[in-house]
């Protein structure tokens, strides 16, 4: 059994306590399995009622607290968790499945490997609508940017979800690609290099950063549109209101 990197996950039976330390991997396992979600991070907030143990934060969690609970799988982000907290993990006997996902079909096929081979589960009806709706991409019909921070200003790249996932919704990303593309995941930009690159929308969510009415509106010239960080970035149930969303965007 492997996980998203090649790395070897010891289970011999189908994984019955889980702690998840990635908070879309919280609520997508909350909606498929819940009675085997024994803990996570404080930063998993979907869905509103979940109880269960907290283990601190995705960056720092607290690892002793995580062994406590005896979990037969620790669920983890290449990009999300430390690399340091999941080789300590292992050292001390748990096993980890870190995921790896950069673009929606990674997430699809991610999510419906870790279900079937770690907790050997069908794929969850979520899953199964998330993989019909964006199984075809749409044709371009909107430019956008999208800034997920400030002060200094960052901006969504490419390769990331977030650039796959706007791509396969048929809205440009502006800064990651075309003329004023900048290289890298989430490159530093000005306010002037979001105006000059001819986006039609800015698309301002609330996390990382959280922008409000009253916060970042007034940075561009471009119009802007405050929207659900967590539908542009959480790979899972999200998934399925995400589409909803872009879609509705007017091109």
């Amino acid at each position: 059994m492997r996980d998203d990197l090649g790395a070897d996950v010891p289970l011999a039976r189908p994984a019955a306590r889980v702690v998840s330390l990635v908070p879309s991997l919280t609520e997508a396992l909350a909606a498929a399995a819940p009675e085997r979600l024994v803990g996570a991070t404080d930063w998993c907030t979907h869905p509103a009622d979940l109880d269960v143990a907290r283990v601190r934060g995705t960056k720092n969690p607290d690892l002793a607290a995580v062994r406590a609970l005896s979990p037969d799988l620790v669920v983890a982000n290449q990009e999300e968790n430390r690399e340091l907290d999941v080789r300590r993990l292992r050292e001390a006997g748990v096993a980890v499945w870190v995921t790896r996902i950069e673009t929606v079909e990674e997430a699809l096929g991610s999510m419906a490997r870790l279900f079937s081979t770690a907790l050997d589960l069908p794929d969850p009806p979520w899953l199964e609508s998330a993989r019909s709706l964006w199984t075809t991409p749409a044709a371009p019909r909107l430019r956008v940017a999208v800034p997920i921070w400030r002060d200094p200003w960052m901006v969504v790249g490419s390769p990331t979800y977030t650039d796959d996932l706007l791509a396969r919704a048929g809205l440009v990303n502006v800064l990651a690609h075309g003329p004023a593309g900048r290289e890298g995941r989430y490159p530093t930009v000005t306010t002037a290099d979001v105006d000059a690159a001819g986006a039609d929308l800015v698309l301002l969510p609330d996390e990382p950063y959280v922008f409000t009415p009253d916060d970042g509106t007034e940075a561009f010239a471009t119009p802007t549109r405050l929207v659900s960080g967590r539908l542009l970035t959480w790979y899972g149930p999200a998934m399925v209101e995400a589409h909803a969303l872009l879609a509705g965007l007017a091109g």
